[in-house]
């Protein structure tokens, strides 16, 4: 079966273009006076690329219906007319409309050719390099700088560094915006009985922490995030219409805090800036003394969501909180649990005092884009996990914290908490009663209580790695599994069939980024990683051997898992969010029904998920909220420190380092925006001879790049902008494959491959012919004799702000072809091809596998293609249990695979398939390397990554 793959469709088109005027009368927020909004372009599902979109500032309103607007023809972005981030001087004056940004400049003052405190360019990279990237012991760098000294054979010529002591006192010479640590103490101020008291009442406790509001201005003012960054809350509509969330500063919550900070009419013109907390306990040694710390970290809702994930100094380190702990003979008594609450919420409101002047007067800070603005803060979002969250909110566990339904029965009907609620119930009711009946603990006030527009109970944001992931998914419905697994077969059979389950996990075909069970799901500790990835192949090893409707159960559950973490949620993902939790809600009764899960479903961790719609709107995308960003943040600032430490009384020395990496980053920032880090580092020899050789020697005119440019990167994010996706060749051919066409062939096992590449040059020199190649008698194709290169592997690179992305939301993955992968057996990866991109989703897509990824020139053109294997689809609907579609091979007439030569600009992305094993059981020590050839019809993975989720439906 022939595919037509001449041509690639764009994947995706930038909708920057003409911009429409809005005409509108402007509302009046508690009678105020008029002033006016922007509206500009806005990408519809997917950003474009980061060009800068033209604004239109309307001054000249004419009166009129506030709701009146005019067809924009196009996506748009309507800006709070109020609470606009309107650029100022440094006294707080309004600048002319579209004065231009100013150059950069310092916070050291210091010009573009001053190192300090470094030498040059080479010893400010050498210092990051051995303190933060390597982490060199202080031995080693010592040793190292003797050697280097030993080798220099002129007369004063020294290592850049004399010792570890030097390097280190370079990096604490840095002072840009810098943030010295802080503590104050705690202690028990009740009454404390006269015999024996419990020793945590005698003990104090220290708290570490920096100043937050020095913190924030630190991120608002770094160049890096220029195009990164929300000045005012927006609300996004796409060409129809309907309302967009992405990144934080587009929830309603934002707009409403700019409505109620634009009563004050001191604050007009301000830009809001929400402080974004997160907290979370990490446990860096179980060994030696259960060692663990409690981290608080800080961001900020303007920076957009992909900054903040990506960890780009957009996360900061805000604070150690103390941890009291006591024996087991005072580990339930209700002082303890009261004092231990009672300090969390005493530190946090410590901690923010230095933010409180500026949540209601706004203060003039510098922006990434070099202009000053009015900066008037408000405490937003707090990321935590639900113990952290009822600790939080001071609810009782198994209660929600976010709304008033029973723990008996959390699916009822409830009424969102908040501070003014909490205190009418509590003047109302006593301590017993309001524990039992609503859920509050009464003695303690949450710490947003002393904030101006703060309520916990409306701040606590999603959270899909512990709700979602770890919680629903890991601990009850993977559990559910196996105790349905008991119920329903005796223990040999239950053992058989558990057994088969993970030999089929472990059965999976190879797929860049996904974790390999080669156990299956023997792991004594799961990580949220693991969780992760049993999700990405969990469905498809438990059909056959469950009920179809418990199937559904968890299709359902892994779509809105999925739909939840996009970056883009517009109204239609809001409706399928509505859907699958519906399909969820209706076919998990099958766990209660055949007795695996005998207790019902009043659980917070699944009630969570009726809040997420109600969130999105309020938030945007929850993935810039995720507890995953605070997971991840505890590698580089608490355990990696940790190690560094010598482990005895640690935490001071894990302040000085996390105070030093923030010094590296902060110089890197400072040295980047004054040019000083452009270009390779070269000595100024080096230097002098390229800058001479350019003026002698012009470069010459652009010429298109070879298609085999692509260099040998690993899978992962990509840094830089963001640009159109796209397939490449490896850097490098691979060698020992035979050059010419016919002995090609032989070696590949592919004896039409001569014919294969002959019919692909037809419909390359004809594309609009009416007959294609296939149709066509072998001797009206092009003859071809030029030499072939092989290569291993070619890289994808494609937009998806879902994934691990870097900064611009890009992606990259290698797709494997070869016939020995790490010495063992073949491996060849499947492929996305483009088939129509007007269709969605896989009626726009083929699949195939990639048996040969090669180049020739042909007529002066490089042809860069891939010798395919075609899958064809079972049915015309994906499967109605797992939700999945279902290929199988497409077989000639003698049973042969069919195969065809395509274009690599065809090619998509990488394909993940899953064989559909029915109720037969994998063999034992089956490799998974003969999956794709072993069984008859295959999975479609959706589940492989978010991108094949959108992908692949």
């Amino acid at each position: 079966m022939p595919r037509n793959t001449t041509f690639k469709p764009q994947q995706y088109v930038c909708p920057i273009g003409t911009t429409a005027a809005c005409r509108r009368g402007f509302r009046s927020l508690g009678g105020l006076t008029r002033h006016r909004h922007t509206i500009h372009p806005a990408a519809d599902n997917i950003p474009p690329p980061p060009l800068q979109p033209r604004r239109v500032t309307v001054e000249d309103v004419e009166e009129g219906d506030d709701d009146d607007m005019e067809p924009l023809g196009g996506p748009y972005v309507l800006h709070h007319p109020i609470i606009d981030g309107t650029p100022c001087d440094q006294q707080s004056n309004d600048l002319p409309p579209n004065t231009a940004s100013p150059a950069y400049v310092s916070p050291t003052g210091a010009n573009a050719d001053n190192w300090a405190p470094f030498s040059d360019r080479p010893a400010f990279e050498i210092a990051d390099l051995l303190y933060h990237r390597t982490q060199m012991p202080a031995t080693h760098l010592n040793d190292l700088m003797s050697y280097w000294a030993a080798s220099q054979t002129h007369e004063g010529d020294q290592p850049p560094f004399a010792n570890n002591l030097a390097v280190i006192e370079a990096l604490d010479s840095i002072n840009i915006a810098n943030a010295p640590w802080e503590s104050f103490s705690a202690s028990y101020s009740g009454k404390i009985p006269d015999n024996d008291p419990p020793p945590w009442m005698l003990a104090k406790y220290d708290v570490w922490f920096r100043d937050p509001r020095t913190l924030l201005r630190r991120q608002l003012g770094n160049p890096d995030f220029a195009e990164e960054i929300d000045y005012s809350p927006r609300q996004v509509f796409d060409a129809r219409g309907k309302r967009q969330w992405s990144d934080f500063m587009t929830g309603n919550w934002a707009w409403k805090q700019a409505d109620k900070i634009a009563e004050d009419e001191n604050t007009h013109g301000a830009m809001f800036v929400p402080v974004i907390l997160g907290s979370d306990k990490t446990t860096v040694s179980v060994a030696t003394g259960q060692t663990e710390y409690w981290p608080l970290y800080i961001s900020n809702g303007a920076i957009h969501n992909n900054v903040r994930r990506a960890h780009r100094n957009g996360v900061s380190l805000l604070g150690f909180l103390a941890i009291p702990k006591t024996d087991k003979a005072y580990a339930k008594d209700v002082g303890f649990r009261r004092f231990r609450r009672q300090l969390l919420h005493a530190s946090l409101t410590r901690i923010l005092q230095s933010l409180r002047p500026g949540m209601t007067v706004p203060e003039v800070t510098r922006c990434p884009d070099g202009h000053f603005r009015r900066v008037i803060y408000g405490l937003g979002p707090y990321i935590a996990d639900y113990p952290e969250q009822v600790l939080l909110s001071c609810t009782v566990q198994n209660w929600c914290p976010r709304c008033t339904a029973h723990h008996d029965d959390l699916d009822g009907p409830g009424q969102q908490r908040s501070h003014e609620h909490t205190r009418l119930l509590t003047g109302l009711f006593d301590s017993t009663t309001l524990w039992n009946n609503y859920g509050i603990v009464h003695e303690t006030m949450p710490f947003t209580a002393s904030f101006p527009r703060a309520d916990i109970h409306e701040l606590l944001s999603p959270d899909i790695l512990h709700q979602i992931i770890k919680g629903t998914f890991k601990d009850h419905l993977v559990t559910w599994v196996d105790e349905y697994l008991k119920v329903a077969h005796s223990p040999e059979d239950a053992a058989a069939i558990s057994a088969d389950i993970d030999r089929r996990i472990a059965a999976v075909p190879t797929f860049p980024g996904l974790r390999h069970f080669y156990d299956g799901r023997g792991y004594k500790q799961w990580t949220g990683d693991d969780s992760k990835a049993l999700m990405k192949v969990y469905l498809p090893a438990i059909a056959g051997h469950v009920p179809s409707q418990m199937v559904q159960a968890i299709s359902a559950f892994l779509d809105f898992c999925y739909l939840v973490r996009r970056s883009v949620i517009d109204e239609d993902t809001l409706d399928a969010l509505d859907d699958a939790l519906g399909r969820f809600h209706a076919n998990r009764v099958i766990f209660e029904t055949t007795g695996a899960r005998l207790g019902g479903f009043s659980l917070p961790r699944q009630h969570s998920l009726k809040h997420f719609r109600y969130l999105i709107e309020q938030f945007a995308a929850p993935n810039g909220l995720c507890s995953s960003i605070t997971e991840s943040k505890h590698i580089k600032a608490v355990k990696e420190p940790w190690r560094r430490s010598s482990h005895f009384e640690a935490l001071g020395q894990m302040l000085i380092t996390n105070q030093r990496l923030d010094n590296i980053a902060a110089a890197r920032v400072d040295f980047a925006a004054r040019g000083m880090l452009d270009g390779p580092c070269v000595s100024p020899f080096v230097a002098t001879v390229i800058a001479a050789q350019a003026v002698h020697d012009p470069p010459a005119a652009a010429v298109p790049a070879a298609p085999i440019a692509a260099a040998d990167e690993e899978d992962g994010p990509v840094d830089g902008p963001r640009v159109l996706g796209c397939v490449t060749l490896a850097l490098r051919p691979a060698r020992g494959y035979p050059r010419q066409v016919h002995d090609l062939a032989i070696a590949v096992n592919q004896p039409d491959l001569g014919d294969l590449i002959r019919r692909f040059l037809y419909d390359q020199l004809n594309p609009h012919s009416l007959i294609p190649a296939s149709e066509r008698d072998i001797d009206d194709c092009p003859t071809f004799y030029s030499r072939i290169s092989v290569f291993k592997s070619a890289l994808a690179q494609y937009y998806t702000p879902s994934d691990l992305s870097g900064i611009g939301g890009m992606h990259r993955q290698r797709i494997q072809s070869v016939a020995s992968w790490r010495h063992g057996p073949p491996r060849r990866d499947c492929i996305f091809i483009q088939k129509d991109n007007a269709l969605p989703g896989m009626r726009g897509l083929y699949v195939a596998q990639a048996v040969l990824l090669f180049s020739f020139r042909f007529r002066h053109v490089v042809y860069p293609c891939a010798l395919v294997h075609w899958f064809i689809p079972v049915s015309d609907e994906p499967d109605p249990d797992t939700g999945m579609w279902i290929v199988k091979p497409d077989l000639d007439w003698r049973g042969e695979r069919v195969a065809d030569v395509i274009h690599l600009d065809s090619v998509l992305r990488n394909a993940h398939l899953i064989p559909v094993y029915g109720e037969d059981f994998v063999p034992q020590n089956f490799d998974p390397s003969y999956s794709l050839h072993a069984y008859a019809a295959f999975y479609v993975n959706k589940f492989s990554d978010h991108h094949a989720n959108e992908t692949a439906f």
